[in-house]
């Protein structure tokens, strides 16, 4: 069984370090609090709270934040429901060490197995829903910092905002919303909705309506939300004027007077080779391939492939002649530690037999950024949710792009037409077409053996550079962070 523990008061319920999956979050207890309730620390200067929406591109983004954060020698609050915590910290590829996580209960809610005839996760809503009860426990915990520091931080995802609604009326802290995907996906968002005003010296390319990407539901979700952004002290996203500074400029035009920083990368952007007790064995299997020889083929956590589409893939894959690595898996349930019966994919008969030595099928968690950052990966068959973007671009490996829902049509669009480090593999116009073995061979074979793909990883590999060159001493990344702390430690 999976042991929780109450530490202090009633409302903080920590994970346990004993818990079967490992020593997942070992809470560092350096607030004790006193019979009032009352945080009795050394009184820091300023704290900074997270505030993940409960999905794992979401809470992935702000946990590689976090970190960076720290690095800083500023605490830092992580806050999510008693599951999300234990998502976030199981999937943690690094130290979690020093971040203060507060695991807060919510209201049960079911976790349904993913529909794969849905392209948005629908099943994901009731987590959604549950994660708006973490209002009051969020205004307690403000009020025990507020107490102790000179200021506090909270930092939200911009669609929690109704969660940390109560930092207003506290005359400490400071709220900002992190918008979790690219500054071009929310800018165009804007532009779109102001009429399409003409843009001195910047080419906006076509891109995708809203059409198919979100449910009604949770689009009235989203908009539920919006009322209390007016709350906002500044806005923060996870992308760098490296790559997106015109798009960035662009949105602080339409911001007024609300401050916006470009923070990220968030992810690590190099990785040091671990022993092979601890890499995953997919690692070792890339150790083996020439550069640039495998192609990365992975759809995400929140997307659920039908059985036909996997057959098509499969063929695709195996026609192709390629050597690649296929993460083969379920979408997220919003409990992941739910015992619901698994699906098994069912792959064509002697597939696997057939692609040994060419190709091996990841069944369980995969170590992405690590297949990314490897000198035999040369490509990357990706949905184009952020995160996996953003991964691509610093590890400089091109895209194939097949997005599936919310953000991800209009990331492709900056990805293929504004960076031009991918292609598209199925257009979002066709977003209810199969997409048959042929297209899938067509694709693999056009980003890893033709001369059209070599320049694509030398675009790529020029933005890796950039990011690298970003991040450097003087660099427009670190001059960013470094105006940011300065803000809120002012």
């Amino acid at each position: 069984m999976h042991k929780l523990l109450t530490l202090g008061r009633k409302d903080f319920i920590f994970l346990c370090s004993s818990c079967e999956l490992g020593n997942i979050a070992v809470i560092d207890q350096t607030l004790p609090m006193a019979s009032n309730g009352k945080y009795l620390s050394h009184q820091p200067q300023v704290v900074v709270v997270m505030l993940p929406f409960p999905a794992q591109g979401h809470l992935n983004q702000l946990m590689h934040f976090a970190r960076q954060i720290l690095s800083h020698n500023i605490p830092v609050h992580y806050v999510s429901s008693v599951t999300h915590i234990r998502q976030a910290a199981v999937r943690d590829n690094n130290s979690i060490s020093n971040i203060h996580f507060h695991a807060f209960e919510v209201p049960s809610f079911d976790s349904p197995s993913p529909n794969p005839e849905d392209n948005f996760p629908s099943h994901l809503l009731p987590s959604f829903e549950a994660s708006s009860h973490l209002r009051e426990p969020v205004r307690k915990l403000l009020e025990s910092l507020s107490s102790q520091a000179k200021r506090v931080i909270i930092i939200h995802d911009s669609v929690m905002a109704s969660v940390a609604q109560d930092a207003t009326s506290m005359p400490n802290v400071e709220n900002y919303t992190f918008h979790s995907t690219c500054a071009f996906s929310t800018v165009v968002s804007f532009w779109e909705h102001m009429g399409r005003p003409p843009v001195e010296g910047l080419h906006v390319p076509e891109f995708p309506s809203f059409d198919g990407c979100f449910t009604t539901e949770f689009v009235d979700f989203m908009i539920s939300q919006i009322e209390f952004h007016k709350f906002s002290d500044g806005n923060i996203f996870n992308t760098s004027r490296a790559i997106e500074g015109a798009y960035v400029e662009l949105m602080e035009s339409f911001s007024g007077d609300n401050k916006l920083w470009a923070l990220g990368p968030f992810n690590p952007l190099a990785f040091e080779k671990k022993s092979s007790k601890g890499r995953h064995s997919c690692m070792e299997w890339l150790d083996k391939q020439e550069p640039k020889s495998v192609i990365y083929v992975s759809f995400g956590t929140t997307t659920t492939l039908t059985a036909e589409q996997i057959e098509h893939i499969a063929s695709g894959l195996e026609q192709s002649k390629q050597k690649f690595i296929w993460v083969l898996r379920d979408a997220d349930k919003g409990d992941i530690f739910a015992v619901n019966e698994e699906r098994r994919y069912d792959l064509p008969n002697g597939f696997e037999e057939r692609v040994e030595g060419m190709g091996i099928v990841v069944r369980d968690w995969a170590p992405q950024l690590e297949i990314l950052s490897h000198t035999s990966t040369g490509g990357f068959m990706s949905h184009c949710g952020w995160n996996s973007c953003l991964e691509s671009i610093t590890m400089g490996v091109p895209i194939a792009a097949w997005p599936m829902h919310s953000d991800q049509p209009r990331n492709t669009v900056f990805m293929t037409e504004v960076l031009k480090i991918g292609f598209v593999v199925k257009d979002w116009a066709q977003r209810n077409v199969l997409v048959s073995a042929t297209v899938v061979e067509n694709a693999v074979r056009r980003l890893m053996e033709t001369k059209e793909g070599d320049e694509m990883r030398e675009r790529a590999m020029k933005l890796k550079n950039a990011i690298h060159i970003s991040m450097d001493e003087g660099g427009v990344s670190r001059m960013e962070m470094q105006s940011f702390i300065a803000h809120i430690t002012r």
